[in-house]
């Protein structure tokens, strides 16, 4: 039977995906909720190799935000032991480079990751009305986020922050044979929606989408019609 195991994104905890989990499961695609690696490596095959022996495997994988460019490198690493990618607000790299100018600006991120080491708190509040901005109730949405940020250890927190600025996933989307579907959202504020031509570009089959009216925080935002997408694009896939 075919099952999925999500991945949450940086800093806020599971908490933000337990809607949709619960949407998923309504939708009649078994989802499982795993956590994110609690290292203290930034080096991103680690982290892989981590969830690599953690997670089963001849599933499907997908993720928010970190999790999901973790789900994409682990499915190019795992290849036809991986049933297909779902990524939410994910980008191929998080961090601009010059040959990928469509992500958040390299000086943005360093300061925000200063902010992290010197008031975790207060940057994990300030991240959570980030990824609530764009959406229609964006204070109400900042302050739920908030609700659910779990106890996290400082040197955890910026390795997480460090393997989101190292992942470059370009590679291995562009090798990944499975079906895969990448849903960027058209307020995000931390992974831009003019990403999703460029992503598009990578894929040797699959799926870029927009979802309009919502930012990086759709994930908690509209659960319902998330799952709705997602389990009919794994029907679609054959793989239901």
């Amino acid at each position: 039977m075919t099952r999925l195991i999500l991945l949450p994104g940086w800093g806020l905890g599971p908490a933000a995906l337990q809607p949709l989990v619960a949407a998923l499961n309504e939708q009649g695609l078994p989802t499982e909720l795993a956590e994110l690696p609690a290292l203290e490596s930034a080096d991103p095959e680690i982290w892989l190799a981590e969830l690599d022996a953690r997670l089963s495997a001849d599933c499907w994988l997908g993720g928010w935000s970190l999790g999901g460019m973790l789900a994409g490198a682990l499915a190019a690493r795992r290849g036809a032991r991986c049933k297909g990618l779902l990524t939410l607000a994910s980008n191929a790299c998080f961090v601009a480079r010059a040959d990928w100018p469509g992500a958040m600006a390299a000086d943005t991120f360093a300061a925000f990751r200063a902010g992290c080491a010197t008031d975790a708190a207060a940057t994990l509040r300030r991240f959570a009305m980030l990824c609530a901005q764009g959406g229609a109730e964006a204070r109400a949405l900042g302050r739920q986020l908030q609700q659910g940020l779990p106890a996290q250890e400082l040197a955890q927190l910026l390795a997480g922050l460090d393997v989101l600025a190292a992942l470059d996933n370009r590679a291995a989307l562009a090798s990944f044979a499975g079906p895969q579907l990448h849903l960027l959202a058209e307020a995000d504020a931390l992974v831009p929606a003019e990403a999703a031509a460029a992503l598009l570009a990578l894929l040797p089959a699959g799926e870029v989408d927009l979802l309009e009216g919502s930012g990086h925080a759709c994930v908690l935002e509209q659960p319902q019609a998330l799952a709705a997408l997602l389990a009919e694009f794994v029907r679609e896939a054959g793989d239901d």
